[in-house]
């Protein structure tokens, strides 16, 4: 479950491809568009992912554009293919945080509320779930918690593994959700988690105050392939938002460095967990 095929990250990489390919070739959209025989818009359509350019139309674009690059091919191929994750979350035109994070090798995320979805419980998920406005039908809570627990299995695999580098506000500790028994095996969970070779953990304490990121959580996600940028998440009310330009991307970066230096050191961090259990 370690979700190599990714379609709609697929596209979009493979449509950054061919613009740049197209711009090694030195034509402009509108030229490359009239000597394709599509218009401006589909072409420009499947530059920025879309739409998935096949395999014929790619052979066409190396002719014209005279370079020759069979990867392309196998991109495309790929993108057809769907991931592990739409049997549970069914089909999406918009960027998927999962789609990302299963071809993502690491992750730094910063939360503020709640404890990060890849360290959570069941129980504790549940729980969040059932705090929303509007009730969620049981099945698709069951498809949220099993895509979760999928997540997760990265985390503690020799395959294709995920690390995370996780600093968790100490408000997200105290606040309780599903009461003390699911909080208090919420927190056992996080001391167990860190104790993998792939976690690191910090907590931010309130007694730090004002800091870098106090206006809210976020997430940024890096992948292995060295010309694939960094792409930063934040959940909102209207939905998530995606950014991967590399000057907004670095900012956070910063963001998370200094929130690291804040925050206590990852020994620290487990005594405080462990502070907060007994209290409860």
């Amino acid at each position: 479950m370690s979700g190599k095929s990714n379609p709609n990250r697929q596209k979009r990489r493979l449509g950054r491809k061919l613009r740049e390919m197209r711009e090694r070739a030195d034509m402009t959209l509108n030229q490359a568009a009239a000597r394709l025989d599509k218009t401006r818009t589909s072409l420009h359509r499947i530059e920025v992912g879309e739409t998935l350019a096949d395999v014929h139309l790619i052979r066409t674009m190396m002719d014209i554009y005279d370079q020759r690059d069979d990867s392309l091919l196998d991109l495309s191929r790929a993108a057809r293919k769907k991931g592990w994750w739409y049997a549970y979350l069914g089909p999406t035109n918009e960027p998927s945080y999962v789609e990302d994070e299963a071809a993502a090798t690491h992750v730094v995320t910063f939360e503020v509320i709640t404890i990060p979805g890849l360290l959570q419980t069941e129980e504790y998920t549940r729980a969040l779930f059932a705090g929303f406005p509007s009730a969620l039908r049981e099945s698709k809570v069951d498809d949220l918690v099993t895509v979760r627990r999928i997540r997760q299995e990265r985390l503690s695999t020799t395959e294709s593994p995920l690390h995370l580098h996780a600093v968790i506000d100490e408000s997200a500790l105290r606040r309780m959700v599903g009461g003390r028994e699911v909080m208090r095996d919420q927190l056992r969970r996080l001391i167990a988690m860190a104790s993998l070779p792939t976690v690191t953990l910090q907590v931010l304490p309130a007694s730090v105050g004002a800091h870098a990121a106090i206006n809210g959580a976020f997430t940024v996600l890096s992948f292995p392939e060295p010309d694939e940028p960094d792409v930063r998440y934040v959940d909102h009310e209207g939905g998530t938002s995606r950014i991967d330009k590399p000057d907004r991307v670095k900012k956070t970066r910063l963001v998370f460095d200094h929130l690291c230096a804040t925050a206590l050191t990852p020994e620290e961090s487990i005594r405080s967990l462990e502070e907060v259990i007994a209290e409860l």
